[in-house]
């Protein structure tokens, strides 16, 4: 858990720092940290990136309702949404409403283009309710670790 919290805070670490930090030597610090990303405990390395400086900071919650939530509609709906590179999350949900989206962009105009021109254009769409985000107040991409000891009670 300790490696997997420090390769979230900082996935460029050299292993050897890595090592040092989780009392390993580099090679097994190495061997582990394959072992991680072979199992699929590690999916990939990113570079997140500073969303306002580059002017993508328009940030959107979307309630998506499809007309029918069928299995041919969900799969044209999931489908659509892989193409789509304002949407950064999507996920199935319960209640009322069939998908919950984060769409980021550049502003109202451009969010208003892609729900006319992208998503209420695929025509299976009854309903969306939009929440515009005013103030993002905690943005994390680590995952609760802790909470997996926890479970192991």
């Amino acid at each position: 858990m300790r490696l997997l919290s420090l390769l979230q805070a900082d996935a460029k670490l050299p292993v050897a720092d890595l090592a040092r930090e989780v009392g390993l030597s580099v090679s097994a610090c190495w061997r582990r940290i394959k072992q991680m990303e072979e199992s699929g405990a590690i999916i990939d390395h990113v570079t997140r990136l500073n969303e306002e400086a580059l002017g993508l900071d328009f940030i959107v919650f979307a309630v998506v309702k499809l007309t029918v939530p069928d299995q041919n509609n969900m799969g044209a709906f999931e489908k659509a949404i892989m193409t789509w590179p304002e949407v950064m999350d999507c996920h199935t949900i319960t209640g009322a409403a069939d998908y919950m989206l984060r769409i980021i962009t550049t502003d109202i105009h451009a969010y208003d283009r892609f729900l006319r021109g992208k998503l209420l254009a695929l025509g299976i769409v009854s309903d969306v309710q939009s929440s515009i985000v005013v103030t993002k107040v905690k943005q994390s991409t680590a995952l609760p670790l802790e909470l997996m000891s926890v479970k192991a009670r």
